[in-house]
């Protein structure tokens, strides 16, 4: 994998900052409601940070804390089905009192809870990450029905999610990677409304993403180094997500280029990371239409012809990888005169030349560039002249959006200011197929 900066890496360790950074958020800081979709919201830190010394009180509450029945009989149901323990963690899951179990956290119900007492606490979120657990989860689980976060990241867990998943309403975040779940995409993880973390990295799940992966208002979505396959949805361009990574899989097929219903939201994505699968065809011009995006990794792939005239709109990328694909021609002006760009990587394609500003960007602003393995004449490093007299994918014909269009639409003129967030019918500009 080419190194680019330390903030992409980690969107690819299985110890994620990202996740216990969330934890902490949400944990002790989070005092206002969450907006999932403009008009709707989720009240999460109004019951779960109540109170400082209540957040805390998952490892020392007094012997009288006390949860429901029905929490203590899925809790001890799980205990059952996790067959290894090294560190003994599971060893404080001993009686009612469910708060003193080492990684489960309690607080106040929220007001519309449903408890019958003032007094009651209930399980409001599980952290049991590098605890090397092994089992698999059990259905019953679904009866922590105040859970709002669960991370179980680097243990090992197998097996597939359970569909009752789907009744964990009050759950915000979900992190089950470095494990080794199988099966399809967990169809109840969808499900679940309030849902805005999701994060399934390095497992074995396999099959094809279903589209309501990127249709339902998620914060972050974390898919890579699994074994998912086929076409990536074509509503991955609708997703309300500000990082998306499914690295490290088997998608094929196009890069979705947006013809048809689905819109593009502006104020999304910042992060996107499509490296080291199986994808072909064009750069779509959609890409350009991504207006906060910072980072853009489409290396390790298959994919030919021109870099899109509408990647110039990239205000603020600041790292783009499109190395090792089979692209061709120059590499224009328009790439390198990015101004917020910090590393760009070309390397191993079949690009034929530089234009002067990518040429000036070698020697200038401290940008990280990379573009060993192409066809330029007169550089170091590049292949030899018998790989550059076959490029693959030479005869590709990309459908690419008209300049003016391209310009008008995705610099500026309808992308709006700010973070208001702004979606264009793409179809609606660029001549269709016939």
């Amino acid at each position: 994998m080419p190194q680019t900066t330390s903030s992409l890496l980690s969107l690819l360790l299985p110890f994620s900052f990202f996740s216990s950074f969330f934890f902490l958020f949400f944990f002790f800081s989070l005092t206002s409601s969450v907006s999932l979709d403009p008009g709707i919201s989720v009240n999460i830190g109004t019951w779960f940070t109540t109170t400082t010394a209540a957040a805390t009180a998952s490892s020392s509450a007094s012997s009288t804390t006390t949860a429901t029945t029905s929490e203590y009989t899925a809790l001890q149901a799980w205990k059952s089905a996790i067959t290894e323990d090294p560190s003994g963690i599971l060893s404080s899951w001993v009686g009612p009192n469910l708060c003193s179990y080492r990684g489960i956290f309690c607080s106040a119900p929220p007001p519309d809870g449903g408890t019958t007492a003032a007094t009651d606490t209930v399980v409001s979120a599980i952290d049991l990450n590098h605890a090397n657990l092994k089992g698999s989860l059990v259905s019953v689980l679904s009866s922590l029905t105040h859970l709002s976060i669960l991370h179980l990241n680097s243990n090992r867990f197998s097996g597939a999610v359970p569909d009752s998943f789907s009744d964990l309403h009050y759950l915000t975040e979900l992190d089950l990677s470095n494990n080794l779940f199988s099966g399809t995409f967990p169809a109840a993880a969808l499900l679940i409304p309030n849902l805005l973390y999701l994060d399934l990295r390095f497992n074995s799940f396999s099959g094809e993403l279903p589209d309501d992966v990127f249709e339902k208002p998620l914060d972050a979505i974390f898919l890579n180094d699994n074994r998912f396959q086929g076409r990536i949805p074509a509503s991955l361009w609708a997703s309300t997500a500000s990082v998306i990574t499914l690295a490290n899989n088997h998608f094929s097929g196009d890069i979705p280029p947006t013809f048809g219903s689905y819109m593009i939201n502006y104020s999304g994505v910042r992060e996107l990371l499509l490296l080291n699968n199986d994808l072909t065809g064009c750069i779509p011009d959609a890409v350009g239409f991504l207006g906060a995006i910072q980072v853009l990794d489409l290396s390790f792939n298959s994919l030919s012809g021109h870099v899109p005239s509408s990647v110039s709109c990239l205000a603020d990328i600041e790292v783009l990888n499109l190395a090792h694909n089979q692209l061709s021609g120059d590499l224009p002006e328009l790439v390198c005169g990015l101004k917020e760009l910090l590393n760009l990587t070309v390397s191993f394609n079949f690009f034929s030349g530089l234009s002067a500003g990518c040429n000036r960007l070698q020697f200038s602003r401290g940008v990280g560039f990379e573009f060993a393995g192409n066809c330029i004449a007169g550089k170091d490093f590049q292949r030899p002249p018998l790989q550059c007299s076959e490029i693959p994918g030479a005869g590709l014909s990309c459908l690419g959006m008209p300049a003016a269009a391209a310009e008008a639409a995705a610099c500026g003129r309808f992308l709006g200011q700010g973070s208001i967030g702004f979606s264009l019918n793409l179809s609606a500009l660029i001549p269709q197929l016939p």
